[in-house]
Order: structure tokens, then C-alpha cells, then sequence
């Protein structure tokens, strides 16, 4: 054997001329197979078996591995999944324990206040709530539990079984898991613009919206400048849209909201206020809970399994114990839809009933309540309203058999209502509810009125013949009924018109919030139907009627129309009529749609990475009374490698304007989002722009993003630069390793993974994948933890011979450790270009040793660096 070389303990020496051992090699990879392969083998290997046959180095101390695929204890961030529904993720304490059946051998360590919050029946178990237990065996002490690490994934499983747990929900996410995010200040910005040559006029307009979180303290604030040219003259103004601070109220499960806001429109109408919003959040509830379902009861003879369908789709399975059992926790995949309850008993016999079943949005599950309170200023943005104080307040509560009741109430100077209401499922005839309403109203010429109104909503679903009545409606209201938003207008009558784009007065003014209140409305019609042909297509039909008090004229709007597809082709046709009596205006348009994906028409193979693989061509007609027909071709997609380019081209004829044509274009980016496009028509093009992004200031500094949604999530990567984030189109990380996921799903778990695939040679993430849990209006942070560094395979020798088998390594300045494998080799991640390697292969002072590096001169860039050391 030769000798190593002489150089100085900081220098990289070539490779040794080390003699290898082939036969030491087959073992090394007989042994990982077996440890691969024998999950519960007693005794995989003896490492005496590879001291006799290694006899050219030594094996470390391997007790610890010889049972197979076990790991070491210790602690481990994870996500923990109870009866496979994600829970939280945390640092979980390891211990090892060598009798249960997890393959790693380790055991997870949670206290009482944990194993809790899994729903476990504590009473049940007086072993587990003995005092001074920092880690009870839950395993051991319930019956059928067990866990499973997935060392691998980071991932803990636990599966209790259903009798050991509370009657709990699914979905539920207990609120000390909810992240109230972190403090910092945010601003979006939306600019766009254009410019148009007919009228040499052009256009600007910015929205800003500027939002603080301090915990759970929230401020928001919107403001909005527009700036206009024409002929020479320009104008331009700032607007305060919105001010308004909000908190989460987690032990009312409440949502508390002072400034600007507006209400819901479950009893009465929605308005905009500025004061102070209590009300009930809905997010807050799993969404098992949300809404209305009904309650299904039986009783089962055996342990047996009850399955419920709805429109022939699973939507709950769960065991249950003999006796009697009650399910409140459905989540219906439609708002009615007979459910096919089915109990299959251990025995082999089955039960099987139907529960019929409508919803409309004022029902609510037995036992909920859901209520809302607001006190301020009633807050339009017209003119033509004033802004008179109001307070109001509403109630629904769930009771059995799947009625509801509902009241509120709304009271203002000029103005006094009360509203008393019941709703219920009534099974296989549908769902109904109705309500009553008294109002005592001030009009704007001083005139004093009273007046009732009565509502009814049906909806019911015909699933034999494929009809769904998704809502039926009808409001009758006496000639003294007005509601708080006709009393809230300065004047008897008028109304607004719209402008074009361009700032031009239609040549036929189209009217909007018309209103005159010496017609006060007498009745209202509403119809939703839809009714599926099944291969044949659908129709829908759907429309309102508006009629008044001393006049025969009445408002109307119906629109009615078939779709279909054939193969890859998706076509539509439709009609439309909208009708203002009161001021003579009518209008009737007929509507053609066809779209077909364009790699549709050729095989898929040809096109894998060609444009033409997300790219739609569309075809348009419109017919209108008026005389103005259009015909339009486009052609749309996205391009790019993460299809985050947009495009858009349409070539048309319309009547009254001849030939028009536009090209847009739409890119989405780490730092936001940029736009342009032409248009032309008759004697006239305008280009248009348009950008819109976000900055995010917070304890690391700043963060430019795309535009932030109402709750998002900051990621921290430190040093993982130009990452894609999975699953959001144009979402990378910047220069510093920092990004902005845009939008996030309040009081649920949402996961945030890095794509490993863009992740550099130097950069190594122990878990890539996060989940968290925002509360509404919340910045949350995912952090991950990288390790920025050379990947880089060592060769380690000491005293002339490989260093032993399995010895652990570790960089003493950084993160970086290992193993060595068979001849001295070791694979290490994050390793600085300089640095100390500690090679230990046992306890003793004399059974380590350490190595000193430099590998800056080296191409560092490689994908993996290979240099050999002599460790002293």
C-alpha cells in the first residue's frame, strides 16, 4: 500500500492509492438492502461480520442500526396527520422504544395537552391523565392505536380509533394552531392607463391599498387617484375609498371590524357602513360545519361502517360502535340532493334509507348560531343618498328537524323595521323559508309611511328527471313598505348614467341605480332553474320581475340558455331580455359561444412543448335589438416554461363600428404583474397598460411580490434564491431567498412547498414542504431551513487507512454532517469552502479525529465537489 501524501493538514491531497475492497463493497450493499428490506427483522446484521471481513479498517460502534431502517432519537419538526386529516405541524421529542411497530424504532413523545387536542376521550383513558406524565404511552394504553413515522417525509401518522375519541369534526383544526402572522406593513398597487387616438384623450388611474397587522390588530386602508387628459384639458382627483381596523374574536368565533365595511345579506339587504361590524365567521367553522346539512340518525347492530352518498358521490364514510349514532358533521357537495344513507354491519348485513334534503342560505345546522351587529353611519357611494345613522341586528339559529328561525332588526332616525322569519327542509318536498317584515319609514319630501313585506325562497332538487330549482323567490310588500335604502335618498326620483371607457356619453345613456320612490315596489319575482339532458347538455333559465305601487309598468330581466360539448368542443347559445318601464328602455341580445383547445385537433405527442399545448381558439356572435350584431375570432393561451406569459388576440366585426382587433398580453412575475394591449376599430386604436405588485415590509427587511390577497404568506428561505413555489403561477423567491405567496386560505392548512427542482447546486432544504394555518387577514411566515454550501463528496483517511465504517462527521462551523460509507467516503451538503471535519467513530477521546480543508480554489459550481482528506 502507498503511503499518503506529505502535505501540510489544511491542503486537499489527491486521491490516495488506497487499496479498495471489492469484497467489502458487496457487503456494504448486501447489508443497506437487507436494512431496506426487513422492516421487523430482529437482527439484520452483526457488526463483528464486518470487522472480520474489512480486515483494512474499522467499523464504528453500530449497535444502534442493527435493527433494520431504525433511526436515532431525538427531535424532529413534522406534520403530524391524526386518522390521516392534517393536525399541525411542530417539533415532536423521539424516544426510542423497541416493541412498538414503527420500522424507525422511535416512539412520538406528546403530553397530555396534545394528545387532547386530537379528540382523544381522556376520561376514557385515567392512565393517560396521571400526573407528572411528560410523554404517556398512548400507544400501549389505547387499544388499535399505533403511529408511523415517515422519517423520510417528515411526516408522523397516528391512528386512534374511533371509540377512543370525543364525537368530533371533521376538518377541525383546533384554534391554538391558528398563526396570527407576523407583524409588518404592506402595499398594493394597481396602475393602468391608455391612450386613445379618436378623442386624443388619455386616462391613468392608481389603487393603492395599504394595510398594518400588530398581532391579531389589523388596519386597512384604500385610496385611489385618477388622472384624465382630453382635447388639451386634464383633470385629476384622490379618493379615500376605506379605512378600517379588524380583529379575530377566536372565543366567539367572531369577526370584529371598526370603520368602513359592509353588511351581509342573509335577512336584509347589504349596505356599506362606516362604524363599528360584529358578526359570526364563518370561516372560523370546519367546513363539515358551515351551512346547512342535515342530521342523520340510525342505529347500527354490529361495529359497522356507514357510508353517505349524495348525486352518487361519497361524501362521508365512518365506523360506529352498536347503539344508536347521530352525524352532524356532513359537507354536502351541493346545495340539494337526496342523501343515500347505507350502514354495512360486521355481520354482513346492510341497512340503507334516504334522507331528502334542500338548503337555502338562511339555514342553519342544529345548534348553530349565527348572528350580526353593526352600529355607524349608512355609507353610500352615490350622491344621491345621505348618510344617516343606523343600527341593526340579526340572529339565525339552528334547531332540530332541520328547521331555522331568523330576526333582526334595523333602526336609523327616519327609519324602523323588524323582521321575524322561519325556514326548514321539508324533505322531499324541498326547502322553504319565509319571512315578515314591518317597516316605519321618513321619506326624502317628509311624507311618513308604514308598510309590511312578505318573502318566500324555495329551492328543491328533481334529481329523476335532472331538475334542480336552485332558488325560487317571491317579496310582496305593501304600498307603505320602503327599506332603509330608499329612505337613505336626499330626493324622490332620479337616476345615473354610464360613460364608455374613453370618457364619451353613450349615445343611447345606459341607466343605473334608478330609483322613484313615489312608486314604492309592490312585488318581486325571482327564478333560478337549471335541468340537466345528460349527454345531451343542459338548459338554464333564470330571471327577476320588479312591479310598483300606481303604475302598471315593471322592470324585468330573463335569461335562458342551452350548453353542451362534442368531444373537445364546448358551445353555448343563449338569449337575454332586460326591460326599464319606467323609462321606456328595452333590450333583447342572443349569444353564440364555441372554444376548443387547439392540441385537441392533433395528436397531444407533437405538441408537448409547443405553444399550441395551452393555447384556445374561440368563436363569438351577439345579435342585439338594437342593431348592433358583432362577430369575433380569438386565440388565447399562456407561454413560457411556467406558463405565467398570457396572451390574447381577437379579429371581429361589429355594425356600428366595422372592423375591430386587439392584442393583449399579461405577464405574471416575482415582483408582480405587467400588461399591455392594442385595439383598434373604425377611425380609432387605443393601447392600454396596466401593473399591479406588492411590498411587504416585515423584521427581514422588504419583499416585492405580487399584488397580497386578504390573508398571505411570507416565505423565508434564507439564501435560496430564484426558487419556484409549487402551485403559484409566476411565485419565485428573490435574491435573498424571500417571496410572497399572494393569497392563502384563512383558518385552514395550507401547504407551501418549494420545487426541488429549481433548487442550485449549493443549496440543500431539510424539509421543503410547510403547512400553515392563517387566521383572517393574517401575513403569516414558512420557514424553511437551508443550508447554503458545497455538496461535496469526501474521501477520509486516518494513519495510513480509511476512516471506520459509519462514522459520523461534522463541519464544526456550520450544519453540515454525515456518515462514511464504505471506503472512507462521506456526502456532505452545505459545507463551506473552509472548514473542520470531526470524525468520530466511538466515545473515547482516541476514537476521533479531525480534518482541516480548503477547497476555495476548486470549481465550486459542480454539482457535486470530490476531494480526499487525512484526518489527524
Amino acid at each position: 500500500m502507498n503511503m499518503l501524501c506529505n502535505t501540510p493538514a489544511n491542503a486537499v491531497c489527491m486521491r490516495r492509492n488506497i487499496k479498495l475492497s471489492p469484497f467489502g463493497s458487496v457487503i456494504t450493499l448486501a447489508i443497506s438492502m437487507t436494512v431496506a428490506g426487513l422492516t421487523h427483522a430482529e437482527q439484520v446484521f452483526n457488526p463483528a461480520f464486518l470487522k472480520d471481513n474489512l480486515s483494512h479498517a474499522e467499523v464504528s460502534d453500530l449497535t444502534r442500526f442493527e435493527k433494520s431502517t431504525y433511526q436515532l432519537p431525538g427531535v424532529y419538526r413534522v406534520d403530524i396527520y391524526v386518522n390521516d386529516q392534517y393536525v399541525m405541524t411542530r417539533d415532536v421529542n423521539f424516544i426510542e422504544k423497541q416493541d412498538i411497530q414503527d420500522k424507525t424504532g422511535l416512539m412520538p413523545c406528546l403530553d397530555q395537552k396534545t394528545l387532547q387536542g386530537f379528540s382523544i376521550n381522556m376520561g376514557q383513558y385515567p392512565a393517560l391523565t396521571e400526573q407528572n406524565q411528560q410523554c404517556p404511552d398512548f400507544i400501549s394504553i389505547i387499544e388499535g392505536a399505533n403511529s408511523q413515522f415517515q422519517f423520510d417525509k417528515q411526516k408522523l401518522y397516528i391512528s386512534l380509533p374511533q371509540a377512543s375519541l370525543r364525537n368530533q369534526i371533521r376538518g377541525y383544526i383546533a384554534p391554538d394552531q391558528w398563526d396570527a402572522g407576523i407583524n409588518a406593513m404592506f402595499m398594493n398597487y394597481h396602475l393602468s392607463g391608455y391612450n386613445n387616438s379618436k378623442t386624443d384623450s388619455d386616462s391613468l388611474f392608481l389603487r393603492l391599498d395599504n394595510g398594518i397587522n400588530l398581532g391579531s390588530w389589523q388596519l386597512r386602508h384604500s385610496s385611489s387617484w385618477n388622472y384624465s387628459s382630453r382635447n388639451g384639458r386634464s383633470t385629476d382627483d384622490w379618493n379615500n375609498l376605506n379605512t378600517y381596523l379588524q380583529k379575530t374574536i377566536i372565543p366567539l368565533k367572531s369577526q370584529l371590524v371598526i370603520g368602513d365595511g359592509s353588511t351581509n345579506s342573509e335577512v336584509f339587504e347589504s349596505f356599506g357602513f362606516r362604524g363599528v361590524h360584529l358578526s359570526t365567521a364563518d370561516a372560523m367553522y370546519p367546513d363539515s360545519q358551515q351551512g346547512y346539512a342535515p342530521t342523520v340518525r340510525g342505529v347500527a347492530k354490529t361495529n359497522a361502517k356507514v357510508v353517505i352518498k349524495q348525486n352518487g358521490y361519497v361524501i362521508q364514510q365512518t365506523n360506529v360502535a352498536p347503539g344508536p349514532f347521530i352525524i352532524q358533521d356532513l359537507n354536502p357537495t351541493s346545495i340539494s340532493g337526496d342523501l343515500l344513507v347505507t350502514i354495512e354491519e360486521n355481520d354482513g348485513s346492510v341497512q340503507s334509507f334516504t334522507v331528502p334534503y334542500s338548503s337555502l342560505p338562511i339555514l342553519q345546522r342544529e345548534g348553530r348560531t349565527k348572528y350580526s351587529v353593526v352600529a355607524g353611519e349608512y355609507r353610500s357611494g352615490l350622491n344621491s343618498q345621505d348618510s344617516p345613522t343606523v343600527v341593526q341586528a340579526t340572529a339565525i339559529h339552528g334547531l332540530k328537524k332541520g328547521f331555522s328561525v331568523y330576526a333582526g332588526t334595523q333602526l336609523s332616525e327616519k327609519y324602523k323595521s323588524a323582521l321575524l322569519g322561519m325556514g326548514a327542509n321539508l324533505g322531499d318536498f324541498g326547502a322553504l323559508s319565509f319571512d315578515f317584515t314591518h317597516a316605519d319609514s321618513e321619506l326624502a319630501d317628509k311624507s311618513t309611511h308604514q308598510g309590511q313585506s312578505l318573502r318566500f325562497l324555495y329551492s328543491k332538487s328533481l334529481l329523476s328527471s335532472g331538475t334542480t330549482f336552485q332558488l325560487l323567490g317571491y317579496r310582496y310588500s305593501t304600498k307603505g313598505f320602503y327599506t332603509l335604502g330608499d329612505v337613505a335618498y336626499n330626493r324622490m326620483s332620479g337616476y345615473h348614467t354610464s360613460e364608455t371607457q374613453d370618457g364619451n356619453q353613450a349615445n343611447t345613456p345606459i341607466i343605473t341605480d334608478y330609483f322613484d320612490l313615489y312608486d314604492a315596489k309592490k312585488g318581486r319575482f325571482e327564478v333560478n332553474i337549471s335541468h340537466s339532458l345528460g349527454k345531451y347538455g343542459s338548459v338554464f333559465v333564470s330571471g327577476n320581475q320588479q312591479t310598483y305601487w300606481g303604475t302598471t309598468k315593471r322592470n324585468e330581466w330573463i335569461q335562458a340558455g342551452y350548453a353542451n360539448s362534442w368531444k373537445a368542443l364546448n358551445y353555448s347559445f343563449s338569449v337575454s331580455h332586460n326591460k326599464f318601464s319606467q323609462i321606456d328602455q328595452s333590450e333583447t341580445m342572443y349569444a353564440f359561444n364555441l372554444s376548443f383547445p387547439l392540441d385537441r385537433l392533433w395528436p397531444k405527442s407533437n405538441f408537448q412543448d409547443s405553444p399550441i399545448k395551452n393555447a384556445y381558439g374561440t368563436l363569438s356572435s351577439t345579435q342585439n335589438s338594437n342593431g348592433n350584431d358583432s362577430y369575433l375570432a380569438g386565440l388565447s393561451g399562456t407561454l413560457l416554461k411556467d406558463r405565467n406569459l398570457s396572451y390574447s388576440i381577437n379579429q371581429g366585426r361589429v355594425t356600428t363600428q366595422g372592423d375591430i382587433g386587439s392584442v393583449t398580453l399579461n405577464y405574471d412575475g416575482r415582483y408582480g404583474s405587467v400588461g399591455a394591449g392594442y385595439s383598434y376599430e373604425k377611425n380609432s386604436n387605443q393601447l392600454t397598460y396596466n401593473a399591479s405588485g406588492g411590498v411587504l415590509a416585515h423584521a427581514n427587511g422588504l419583499t416585492f411580490g405580487q399584488p397580497l390577497g386578504a390573508t398571505s404568506i411570507l416565505i423565508k428561505a434564507p439564501g435560496a434564491k430564484d426558487v419556484d413555489i409549487e402551485n403559484y403561477t409566476g411565485v419565485r423567491t428573490d435574491w435573498r431567498g424571500y417571496a410572497i405567496v399572494p393569497y392563502a386560505t384563512e383558518y385552514r392548512a395550507n401547504r407551501v412547498a418549494l420545487n426541488a427542482n429549481s433548487f442550485s447546486n449549493n443549496l440543500e432544504i431539510n424539509n421543503n414542504v410547510e403547512n400553515v394555518v392563517p387566521i383572517k387577514g393574517a401575513i403569516v411566515r414558512a420557514n424553511f431551513d437551508t443550508s447554503i454550501g458545497v455538496r461535496a463528496l469526501v474521501t477520509l483517511s486516518h494513519q495510513g487507512q480509511f476512516v471506520p465504517y459509519a462514522s459520523s462527521v461534522i463541519e464544526q462551523n456550520s450544519s453540515a454532517r454525515g456518515m462514511v460509507a464504505d471506503d472512507g467516503r462521506s456526502y456532505l451538503t452545505g459545507l463551506p469552502s473552509k472548514g473542520n471535519l470531526e470524525v468520530r467513530w466511538g466515545d473515547a477521546e482516541n476514537e476521533k479525529c479531525l480534518a482541516v480543508y480548503d477547497i476555495s480554489e476548486q470549481d465550486l459550481s459542480k454539482p457535486v465537489v470530490q476531494f480526499d482528506l487525512e484526518c489527524k
